[in-house]
């Protein structure tokens, strides 16, 4: 189906309604192998339009290698991975390096490679909530204004499906929760896809649509509920952190009032 945006470079309803059918990318059957050790095995991961998907696993669990994979930057060894024709992926690396002998302003990062009027760097970091520092030197930046930079470089090339490498790594707690709010509005503005890498499992369960579990294969996948009830979740990341996560999901089974403090259940609800 034909990709239509709207006069400000956003996905129709109608083609985000369409796209949501069928998955944007997705990998089938990877497999990988460094000598004789294996980095991934027979993993399977897909990531539709409007969908959150959250790559969860320890480290050495295959994370980069997979998302390497998927933006085509290695081959498997073994398995295929499918991607939209035209597919546009906007990626945010979870480092990049900042040498301050040769500083460049964070106007002149977003646009390397590829011109920008300025009043679209302005909107984008404005809508990422760092307009205030174009002109700042991108050795001199804060970790949290960092990832808002990189996810503005990505933003630029209205893509169908960002791919962020532990985009709140090194960020403080409030920004972390910031950060991820902003996420998911993006998610609802654009109608894009999004795969994030992390390693924050409170926040995981509180924004994602959909956790993978990865340690070289896929240990499980689903709602983080599901996840935080399987077995082979608690095999890997300990028995005291899923009762934890079970406990996080229950505690919000409930609906939120105007004010977004818990309400009780209405009369409809309690008959």
């Amino acid at each position: 189906m034909p990709v239509i945006r709207n006069g400000n470079g956003l996905l129709t309803d109608e083609t985000i309604a369409g796209l949501g059918r069928t998955p944007l990318i997705r990998a089938l059957k990877i497999c990988v192998s460094l000598g004789r050790r294996s980095v991934l095995e027979s993993v399977d991961i897909e990531v539709h339009a409007g969908e959150i998907v959250t790559l969860v696993g320890l480290n050495g669990a295959g994370k980069s290698t997979l998302v390497r994979i998927l933006l085509g930057i290695i081959q498997p060894d073994e398995g295929t991975v499918e991607r939209r024709p035209g597919l546009k992926i906007g990626y945010s690396p979870q480092r990049i390096r900042r040498d301050p002998i040769f500083p460049v302003t964070v106007r002149r990062f977003l646009t390397l490679g590829t011109p920008f009027a300025p009043e679209r760097l302005e909107a984008v970091l404005q809508e990422v909530g760092a307009s205030a520092i174009l002109s700042h030197p991108m050795a001199e930046v804060s970790g949290g204004e960092l990832h808002r930079v990189l996810l503005a470089r990505a933003l630029l090339r209205n893509p169908e499906l960002l791919v962020l490498d532990e985009p709140l790594a090194g960020v403080d707690i409030a920004s972390q929760s910031e950060l991820y709010g902003l996420l998911t509005r993006i998610r609802d503005r654009y109608g894009c896809g999004i795969l994030l890498v992390s390693h924050d499992l409170h926040l995981v369960m509180k924004e994602t649509d959909k956790v993978v579990c990865l340690n070289k294969h896929v240990c499980c996948s689903g709602t983080p509920r599901e996840i935080a009830r399987d077995p082979a979740f608690s095999t890997l990341f300990g028995k005291h952190i899923s009762e934890w996560l079970a406990a996080y999901s229950h505690s919000h089974d409930h609906r939120h009032d105007a004010l977004e403090d818990p309400a009780p259940p209405n009369d409809k609800e309690e008959s």
